[in-house]
């Protein structure tokens, strides 16, 4: 109860700030230079790029919650991860727990799993970076090499064919066209003895577009055993056929390495947060080691001036070795295709417009398994192949029964095989189908000021990934199904003369929810689905443009996410809380930008309650507050300096957990859940970008 009058107080004093704040707030001067809002609005801001404005334009038509992340929102700062890029998106959680990996999640996805990604859907230029069987990995992702960031939270993202609980997540890399500059060469260092380098080169030579980009990264590391080295390449090549029609060729290629420190006792991660799990990491050279390689040929073709037609086909290729407790050799080679027809015309004298595609991804691992000898494959213990194909048919339509109210209806059918060899026991191969149908309705109504509410009700499913169904030591497939979902969503979003804001609030429930807990260090996680579970709760931005103070133009950015997450009457936990995620989010930056480019903000990232460990409820982490501060110069058109400190008064936190059953019945082996959160730290660098 006193969750829900937190949330609905906050709502309320928001809705009365949003009323009384144009009253008070003082006259604004001539707009200064400041980083783009994540807000999607249906009133463009003209001081996006182009490329941004036509994205949130095109995001605008959905009925939820969305936004995008240009990457002015984090070129001035040291964002190596998804939680440098996505932080001031409300309802994503993403927290670092060493190096480029997160724990990630949307409204709950996947969110009893320790590591990887699950339950959203994450791709570059629309190509996931999942496997077939819908399991992924954060580390091949460059933000460095991204225009701007996607966020279809929820069930918003029919676009893909995807139907996962959390939505989608879509990097869309730079080309030559929507650069802004024709060299860059950025250069950036600081604590933990952090280096790292860029330089990109991006023209427009006739018809033909070119951006190209190389990039590396060391660092030693806050804690010990976790150095970081990284090498990044990126190329698109574009060729236009007159306009609305164009083809493009993407690569990208990556070599990371990264070691792991590992996850610690609750003590040890708030008074000796710098050791690792066990004193023999360094010499089993516990990391996650990745060389990849991924293509794409993708096409846009404007047929006429009502329709256009979308595809392409993509191939990528991964090498994994991982040594942990046991040592990982996986080979990924995965392939697909996709194309999508968006139309718009008039039935009767209503207007619609519409979309409908389909998805084919296939994939194989070749998964290898030994003993860690120091680092170094010892005894076989694992021999198998994991094949996985996945199809989803798609579409959506909005009609205007008026010009400002839209009913939206659509829905995917999802189609997915897994077909597991094992090398080693015959016995223990497997074969398994999943389908299912998600349908979708909606109404979006927008004012001529282009502010708008929107509701919709959708239907998620999820089918179990490898990860899910080959538990070792379980012959064949185990028994976990398909975890499905009915999610509600109302909102609201727009801009005013000196407001923009972005709100939400929804309730999910959920039938066979796939939860992850530690069960032995030889089995790092097991999954299993729960009965019923509720996933609601409150995403909110808002961003205020103050006024000004002599030269200084003041803004203050603000998110806060309130996730409301517990079992529904299970027969085990009755209706305790799930653990992992806060259940309230706040995150604040107040900045100031002059004239003559100085850019100054502080920032507060605040947890304030405990967070639950277990599914019984019986251990919590402390909740935290982190403050920050980022200042930046633009010295003359190509030359931007900046130094950015974090967690300016050291506090010793911990940034994330993983699930536990029964803190209080667990073996003390299982009881290292906690990952402590960086110390202070202090980054600078430059960008110098020619034209």
């Amino acid at each position: 109860m006193k969750t829900r009058i937190f949330a609905l107080c906050l709502s309320a004093s928001g809705l009365a700030l949003c009323a009384a704040l144009p009253a008070f707030a003082a006259p604004l001067a001539s707009e200064a230079d400041d980083i783009p809002t994540v807000i999607v609005t249906g009133r463009l801001n003209p001081e996006d790029p182009s490329a941004v404005r036509d994205t949130r334009a095109k995001l605008s038509r959905t009925p939820g919650a969305v936004s995008v992340v240009a990457s002015e929102t984090y070129s001035n700062s040291y964002a190596v991860g998804m939680y440098d890029t996505l932080k001031n998106v409300s309802g994503v959680f993403a927290q670092k727990k060493f190096g480029e990996d997160s724990r990630f999640s949307i409204r709950g996805s996947g969110i009893g799993n320790s590591a990887h990604n699950r339950g959203s859907w994450l791709s570059i230029d629309g190509v996931p970076v999942n496997q077939a069987d819908g399991s992924g990995d954060y580390q091949e992702i460059d933000p460095l090499s991204a225009r701007y960031i996607e966020v279809y939270k929820g069930g918003n993202a029919p676009r893909f064919g995807g139907a996962q609980l959390g939505g989608a997540v879509n990097y869309v890399t730079t080309s030559g066209r929507n650069a802004g500059y024709r060299t860059l060469v950025r250069l950036e260092g600081g604590s933990f003895g952090t280096t790292r380098g860029q330089v990109a080169y991006a023209d427009v030579i006739g018809d033909y577009d070119l951006y190209v980009s190389a990039s590396t990264v060391h660092a030693d590391g806050w804690r010990d055993n976790s150095e970081q080295n990284g090498k990044r390449v990126t190329l698109n090549v574009g060729r236009r056929f007159g306009e609305g029609r164009s083809l493009r060729f993407i690569f990208q290629g990556n070599d990371l390495d990264q070691r792991i420190a590992g996850a610690l006792t609750l003590p040890q991660a708030l008074t000796t947060p710098k050791v690792t799990t066990a004193a023999n990491y360094p010499l089993l050279r516990y990391g996650r080691n990745v060389t990849s390689a991924r293509s794409t040929v993708q096409g846009d073709w404007q047929i006429n001036d009502n329709w256009r037609v979308e595809g392409g086909v993509y191939a990528a290729w991964k090498h994994l070795i991982h040594p942990i407790s046991i040592y990982i050799d996986q080979q990924y080679q995965n392939y697909g295709a996709f194309a999508r027809l968006d139309g718009q015309g008039t039935v009767g004298s209503k207007r619609y417009d519409v979309f409908a595609g389909v998805n084919y991804r296939s994939g194989n691992i070749d998964a290898h398994t030994f003993a860690n000898s120091n680092g170094l494959p010892g005894t076989m213990s694992g021999n198998a192949v994991q094949n996985a194909q996945s199809w989803d048919v798609f579409a959506e339509g909005r009609l205007f029964v008026t010009d400002q109210l839209a009913l939206i209806a659509g829905g995917s059918y999802g189609w997915t095989r897994r077909d597991y060899t094992n090398y080693l026991n015959t016995a223990n191969n497997a074969d398994k189908d999943f389908d299912w149908f998600a349908p979708r309705v909606g109404l979006l109504w927008q004012n001529a000021s282009g502010q708008q509410v929107f509701a919709n009700i959708t239907k998620s499913v999820e089918a179990p990934t490898y990860g899910a169904l080959v538990q070792t030591p379980l012959p064949q497939f185990t028994s976990v199904r398909p975890q499905e979902a009915v999610t509600a969503e109302i909102g609201t979003r727009g801009r005013s003369q000196h407001l923009t804001w972005d709100v939400a609030l929804y309730r999910a429930e959920i039938d066979g929810e796939m939860l992850n807990f530690i069960v032995s260090p030889d089995i790092p996680a097991a999954t299993f689905n729960a009965q019923n579970t509720i996933h609601q709760g409150l995403e909110a931005a808002l961003d205020w443009r103050i006024g000004t103070i002599g030269n200084w133009t003041v803004m203050a950015r603000q998110t806060y996410t309130w996730s409301d997450f517990k079992f529904d009457n299970d027969k085990t936990y009755g209706n305790a809380r799930l653990p992992i995620i806060p259940e309230h989010y706040y995150r604040g930056e107040l900045a100031f930008s002059s004239k003559n480019g100085w850019r100054i903000a502080p920032s507060v990232e605040w947890t304030p309650s405990d967070v639950w460990v277990d599914y019984a409820n019986t251990q919590k982490s402390p909740g935290f507050t982190v403050w920050n501060l980022s200042a930046s110069k633009k010295v003359n058109d190509g030359l931007e300096v900046f130094v950015e400190g974090r967690n300016l008064d050291d506090t010793r936190y911990v940034s994330s957990v993983t699930a536990v059953t029964d803190f209080t019945r667990v073996a003390a082996s299982s009881r290292s859940a906690f990952w402590p959160g960086e110390g202070r730290a202090v980054f600078i660098g430059f960008k110098l970008t020619g034209q």
